[in-house]
Order: C-alpha cells, then sequence, then structure tokens
C-alpha cells in the first residue's frame, strides 16, 4: 500500500469539518447580539422574512410616475408623492410628480426622470420607456417566507443592512469558542527552538471571531502528550495542537488523540501541511485540531481546513492573475498551495528560483517551502492540481481573505 492511499482530498476533509462543527453547534449557548456589534458572530438561528421587502412598488428616481400602456399627453394631478405620502389614485391617462423612494399609485408601473420629462400645459409629453423602468418593485428584495440566513452562518457587518430592513435590532447568536493553543516538541518546551507556529494560529484563531489561550508546550513525551490535551479539553471547547502529527518516531499527538476519542481525519492530499487532523474528545465534550508544525504548512493548512470548522466558511479564491513562470509539481493526487507574491497583474510563485526567495527551479518543492518564513510575504495562494504554465490565468486566494 502506497503511503498516501490513506490520505484525503481536500474537499472531503472540508466536508468533514463542516459536519463536525454543525453537530458540536446543537448544543452550543447562545447570546443576544445587537446589529451594532454582527461582524465575526456565528448565527444561532434561521432568519425568514415575514413580509415582502419592500413592501410597495416605490420610486428610484425624482420624476413622473404612470402607466407605461396608457397613451399621452398624460395629465399631472395636482399633487406630489413623497416616501411619507400615502399615493394618490391615478386614472387612465394621468402622471404624477414624485420623489426618490416614494410608493407608486396604484396603477403607476413607470418613472420618468424629472430631467427627461418634456412638460407641456401641464401635461407630461408621452415618454418612451418600458414598462418597470426605475421602479423597485415589490418583493423584489425580499419574498415574505424567504430563508435568508441559516443558523451557523458567520455574519459581517454588512449584514446589520439587510436585517435592519427586516426589523430586527437583535439576532441570536453561538458564544464564540475557547480555544486553548499548545505547542508540542521537546526543542521547544526546552527553549531551544522558537515557537513560530503559536502566535500565528492565535491570532487567526482570534480573527475567525473566537477566543484562543496559548497554553504553553509540552515536550515529545507520549503520555505528558496525552495528559495535556484532556487538561486543556477540560476547560476549553477546542484544542488546537502544534508539531507531532506526522508518523516519526517523536510524533504522539494522533495516539493521544486516539486514546481520548475518535479521529475523524488524518492526513489531508495538500502539500503543503498534509498531515492536519480533526478528533471529536466526547468525555469533555470538545474537539481538538493537530496542526503540523512547520510554519507556512501550519498556516496553510490551518486556513484551509481549520478555518472552515471556526467560521463555516470553504476557501475560494476570489482574485485572477497571469502566472510568471513555469511550476512543475510533484505526485499527482495532491492539491498544491504555491504561495504567490502579487503586481499588477502578475503573479509570482514565491519560492522559484527567480523570486526573492529561491528554494526550486523548476519543480514546486513544499517540504522546503513550508519551513521557510520567508513565504510568510506571499500576497495569496494558487491551489492547484495541475503544473502552472508561465503566462496562464490563475485563479489565486489572497491571504487576507483567510482571515
Amino acid at each position: 500500500m502506497s503511503d498516501h492511499d490513506d490520505l484525503i482530498p481536500l474537499e472531503d476533509a472540508v466536508d468533514r469539518t463542516i459536519a463536525c462543527r454543525n453537530a458540536f453547534f446543537e448544543d452550543r449557548p447562545k447570546t443576544t447580539a445587537p446589529l451594532d456589534a454582527l461582524s465575526g458572530e456565528i448565527l444561532a438561528e434561521d432568519v425568514i422574512a415575514e413580509v415582502d421587502q419592500p413592501s410597495s412598488d416605490r420610486a428610484t428616481m425624482d420624476g413622473y410616475a404612470f402607466t407605461a400602456t396608457d397613451e399621452g399627453p398624460l395629465k399631472i394631478v395636482d399633487e406630489r408623492v413623497f416616501p411619507e405620502s400615502t399615493p394618490p389614485t391615478l386614472e387612465s391617462g394621468q402622471a404624477v410628480a414624485i420623489a426618490t423612494g416614494a410608493p407608486l399609485p396604484e396603477r403607476a408601473d413607470t418613472v420618468c426622470k424629472r430631467e427627461d420629462a418634456t412638460i407641456e400645459d401641464g401635461h407630461l409629453m408621452r415618454p418612451t420607456l418600458e414598462t418597470g423602468t426605475y421602479v423597485y418593485e415589490r418583493g423584489s428584495n425580499v419574498t415574505a417566507g424567504e430563508r435568508l440566513y441559516e443558523a451557523g452562518e458567520r455574519l459581517s457587518a454588512l449584514d446589520a443592512i439587510l436585517l435592519r430592513d427586516l426589523g430586527r435590532e437583535t439576532v441570536e447568536t453561538y458564544d464564540p469558542f475557547s480555544v486553548g493553543v499548545l505547542a508540542t516538541g521537546t526543542e521547544i518546551h526546552e527553549g531551544r527552538h522558537t515557537d513560530l507556529d503559536s502566535p500565528m494560529l492565535c491570532s487567526l484563531l482570534r480573527s475567525w471571531g473566537h477566543e484562543p489561550t496559548y497554553e504553553g508546550s509540552v515536550p515529545d513525551e507520549g503520555r505528558r502528550v496525552e495528559e495535556r490535551i484532556d487538561e486543556l479539553a477540560k476547560r476549553h471547547d477546542v484544542v488546537v495542537t502544534t508539531g507531532g502529527t506526522s508518523v516519526g518516531a517523536k510524533d504522539y499527538v494522533l495516539d493521544a488523540l486516539d486514546a481520548l476519542g475518535e479521529v475523524r481525519f488524518h492526513r489531508v492530499r495538500v502539500r503543503p501541511g498534509k498531515p492536519i487532523a480533526l478528533a471529536r474528545l466526547p468525555d469533555h465534550d470538545a474537539l481538538a485540531v493537530a496542526i503540523p508544525g512547520k510554519p507556512i504548512g501550519a498556516y496553510v493548512i490551518a486556513a484551509l481546513v481549520a478555518r472552515p470548522l471556526f467560521t463555516g466558511d470553504r476557501p475560494t479564491a476570489t482574485l485572477e492573475r497571469t502566472t510568471t513562470h513555469d511550476v512543475g509539481l510533484g505526485p499527482e493526487g495532491f492539491t498544491y498551495a504555491i504561495p504567490v507574491t502579487l503586481e499588477g497583474d502578475d503573479a509570482t510563485p514565491l519560492g522559484h528560483v527567480e523570486s526573492p526567495l529561491a528554494v526550486y527551479e523548476e519543480t514546486f518543492d513544499p517540504s522546503v517551502l513550508s519551513s521557510s518564513t520567508r513565504a510568510a510575504a506571499a500576497d495569496g495562494f494558487v491551489l492547484t492540481t495541475a503544473p502552472l504554465e508561465a503566462g496562464a490565468r490563475v485563479d489565486v486566494i489572497p491571504t487576507s481573505s483567510f482571515e
């Protein structure tokens, strides 16, 4: 059997992570959040529209409202409709002056902008406009009974606009996770190597809306690793460990998670960062995420696989750029996360010999790059299963979207 046969695809890992997240939320404490404090909050209720929005057809421009099928000229009634007004009844062949945001009279279905209107002797010369021009139609924004949000969604400040328009002043949200971050490794515990991963992970977790606490380190001793994880699971909702996730002689984290609970997966077809694990620790109603120890690999796999546990979001590319160099790949069957720097329309593979970080000449080297702190200068990552060709367009996930 190949060393890679037990690895699962990235999409499968994300699916399992989100399923674990959904199950974990079933008994989570809830709180009430005001709309001015939504950013990063996780919704604990479905939000369903009770009425149509807008509740009536409304003008989107100052001008004149009329019925598009009426023949002109159209007599302008001696009234003006404002947003707070009750609109008059329009007869056939009539038009009415109307302000932006005002409700249209029942028969009216079109608005002519004031600057486009031709008025002669109290009549609007019949403009040639399609039905619905400059009209915000009833229910076109929100339909009564429509589910607009589902429990578990992560909210942003932008959501306050729609929620307020629905008449909401508050929403039910889940309490953020308490997260204990534990570094493993004798070299870190004894102060011979700097712990590069824990501050980065704490910062990520905080940006994802949760409450991390750095819980120090533990040496590579199987019993002590298990005891520390067990202790932290009593005090935190999630335990995040760094290091000790591979299959080396001193990699004890997976043994500890097996002893304490159920490992949902271990090792994902992503390079760098493949030896990640997710486990349920039922005795403490907690979860554990085991992150590999190399700093860039830790960042990549945390952003791609651990982040969905905390935010519910899947990693998505939002930029398209042109690759500056050919980049070959290693074994097939993996998703490769290639760091790039961005300048104008160009994406330069950071790590390529002609980039500021010369790690590889032709073939992407995730092992060395995973340990290179200079790769932290990347502006984004290209996720690919095929080699990159210079001049080709690629999709880029900017690093800012991981936070």
